[in-house]
């Protein structure tokens, strides 16, 4: 791989998979933020392409979405143009307005405040009955034993997807989310398959939940609301797709990255263990800052604008790196540090900003502190036994295994 210093400033390519397989995007983004800011890149496999990185850039495409478009239409909200394969994700978070506010809307009561409240203790009873459950001094996967079984309960819960089933989830989540694959025409067709077996299911229960009476369920409000009700396939499947991605992936890489983090900064997890209440809610945003589990989200210019000092082109495609964003040194002073006393680590811009912020925001963050406090509670150590086996994605900033070694403190270790 080239070291940041050979490549040229015009046209650097950040999208390669192998960066983000070998966490080696960071020196890339910290040099167009300080040099090129609003960059393009003329050839990659996801074809021309703008890179906005600062905070306050991400801030101003997302603030302007008659100018710059997140709808399928156009090509949707990854890097890869989904319009011509089978899976062309139209989600409502790939639309504009009006039909994207209605949609919304229409699932918004699922994670009010006071649909989370009733999550809080059946989910701190299971973070708390899998966390017992770790072997002490004996090597295992965090991601397959933590991460993946906590996000699996909670999906499964928010859809009220069948229990015995719910293990067909993350291997969905995780295809739908495989957008880096897409074009390669082998891979994009078991990503295909994949998905279509899951919408075939959640058809299935849909059906059921539009004949029965309307429940708080997510498929519940979607088959009784007039904004879902008939959709077409791909709609359909855009749905699923984004609300399950959005619930799984996303709250699984975070606590994933967890691991990291407390294994770099030891001091500051330290800190957290003896001063738990205060600190475990900046842990998790910190936690969250840093990690950016959706590394990118795209947009497409509907018209010809001046954009820092370029110009972007009617039809041209700009990618909101949220990674650099989060890492941005005039809005987050020595960005790359994990910090759970930073005073605005709530800033992020991992759940996106504007009228697409992410809906479940709450509710990752309640896992992710919960999570802490419980792991604080047992006086928990996490130690890498060997280096995390990264995700090859630019768009899933997340991992494959994390193999850890753990103690427990007060007498928990026996």
């Amino acid at each position: 791989m080239a070291t940041v210093e050979a490549l040229p400033r015009e046209g650097l390519d950040v999208s390669e998979g192998s960066l983000w397989a070998a966490s080696a995007w960071r020196p890339m983004f910290a040099r167009l933020r300080e040099e090129d800011p609003v960059n393009r890149c003329e050839n990659s496999i996801f074809g021309p392409y703008w890179s906005i990185t600062r905070y306050d850039d991400i801030v101003a495409v997302e603030a302007d979405p008659q100018t710059f478009s997140s709808s399928w239409e156009h090509g949707g909200i990854v890097i890869f143009d989904m319009q011509d394969t089978g899976v062309q994700l139209r989600m409502f978070i790939a639309m504009d307005d009006p039909e994207h506010g209605e949609k919304r809307k229409a699932i918004a009561p699922a994670v009010a405040p006071s649909e989370i409240a009733k999550l809080a203790g059946p989910l701190r009873e299971r973070t708390a009955a899998i966390l017992d459950s770790l072997p002490v001094g004996h090597p295992f996967d965090w991601v397959h034993s933590v991460s993946i079984p906590l996000t699996t309960a909670m999906i499964a819960t928010l859809f009220n997807f069948p229990w015995d089933e719910r293990d067909k989830l993350p291997e969905w989540s995780d295809w739908a989310a495989k957008i880096d694959i897409g074009p390669d025409p082998v891979l994009n067709a078991e990503r295909e398959r994949h998905v279509f077996e899951m919408a075939a299911r959640f058809k299935e229960l849909y059906e059921e939940r539009r004949a029965a009476p309307p429940q708080p369920d997510l498929l519940s409000m979607m088959a009784h609301s007039a904004s879902f009700g008939e959709m077409d396939e791909q709609r359909f499947i855009g749905a699923i797709a984004l609300l399950l991605v959005g619930g799984n992936d996303t709250t699984r890489n975070s606590m994933s990255g967890l691991i990291e983090r407390i294994n770099q900064y030891p001091d500051a997890w330290a800190a957290v263990k003896a001063d738990v209440k205060g600190l475990a809610s900046g842990a998790a945003t910190e936690t969250i800052r840093l990690q950016t589990p959706i590394a990118h989200m795209r947009r497409t210019a509907t018209r010809d604008v001046e954009f820092g000092g370029k110009t972007i082109r009617k039809g041209d495609k700009v990618v909101m790196w949220y990674n650099s964003g989060n890492r941005d040194e005039d809005v987050f002073p020595d960005g790359d540090r994990w910090d759970p006393t930073r005073e605005n680590s709530r800033r992020h811009l991992s759940f996106g900003y504007g009228i697409h912020r992410c809906l479940g925001a709450r509710l990752a963050e309640l896992q992710l502190v919960t999570l802490i406090e419980e792991m604080a509670a047992r006086d928990m150590e996490v130690k890498l036994v060997s280096d995390p086996e990264r995700l090859p994605s630019c768009f899933t900033n997340g991992y494959e295994h994390i193999m850890v070694t753990m103690t427990r403190g007060d007498g928990a270790n026996g």
